[in-house]
């Protein structure tokens, strides 16, 4: 029996919901599949990415059925009893892979419709690039730690990114992150960001911040000898 090839990323096969997903969650499906694995994405734009993920995969099956359904009756093979008997394979597996593909797109416009039922999102918060930076330390795991010496309090993170305990105060009054507090400072309390500071990190980002210097004017080249007069 014929094994189905490795499985390709779901970016490069196109399903019929692809459209309506990225006019919903307002992301091309490359980012979305980026921001679902590092988990930047709230609780309903994760659950249609991890559907999309699965619609991905069966239609994959499809393609690859039909095919080698299509292989089958190319000409390629002598026209016999056992080439009958594979054609007839291929279409029962062809056809399983149909209705696979079509639970899974069921289920994925299941996830998309209370997306597309609530009200029009907000555009992105605008967020400083330092903040930025440090949200996207903390994505990747922080603790808040009391010094035992100094008692001073500073936020670690696995990237070992000090973060001052002014700022992520200043990010928790914004809503960006949490602190979970039933653990003792001094073990480490977790910070974590909010779907709020997820949806920050998700949102496209200029890739500096704007300046607030006007670009230097070019000065002006001296006029020839012969306009000088």
């Amino acid at each position: 029996m014929t094994s189905s090839p490795a499985p390709s990323p779901a970016r490069q096969t196109s399903t019929a919901l692809d459209h309506r997903i990225e006019n919903a969650v307002g992301h091309n499906l490359d980012d979305l599949g980026r921001y679902r694995d590092d988990g930047l994405l709230d609780a309903a734009d994760t659950a249609v990415a991890d559907a999309h993920r699965d619609l991905a995969r069966a239609e994959r099956d499809v393609t690859f059925h039909r095919t080698r359904l299509a292989r089958l009756a190319s000409g390629e093979f002598p026209v016999d009893h056992a080439l009958l008997t594979r054609i007839e394979r291929s279409v029962d597996q062809l056809a399983a892979a149909i209705d696979e593909r079509d639970v899974q797109q069921g289920r994925t416009a299941a996830a998309l419709w209370p997306i597309e039922a609530a009200p029009p999102r907000q555009g992105p918060r605008q967020v400083p690039a330092k903040d930025i930076a440090a949200l996207l330390a903390i994505a990747q795991g922080a603790k808040l730690h009391q010094n035992l010496v100094t008692q001073r309090l500073a936020v670690a993170t696995r990237s070992r990114t000090r973060i001052p305990y002014a700022q992520l105060q200043r990010l928790q009054e914004s809503g960006l992150v949490d602190c979970d507090t039933s653990r003792p400072v001094h073990a480490g309390q977790p910070v974590t960001l909010t779907d709020v500071g997820r949806s920050v990190l998700a949102a496209p980002r200029r890739a500096g911040p704007p300046s607030t210097t006007p670009p230097p004017r070019l000065a002006a080249s001296p006029a020839p000898a012969h306009l000088r007069r």
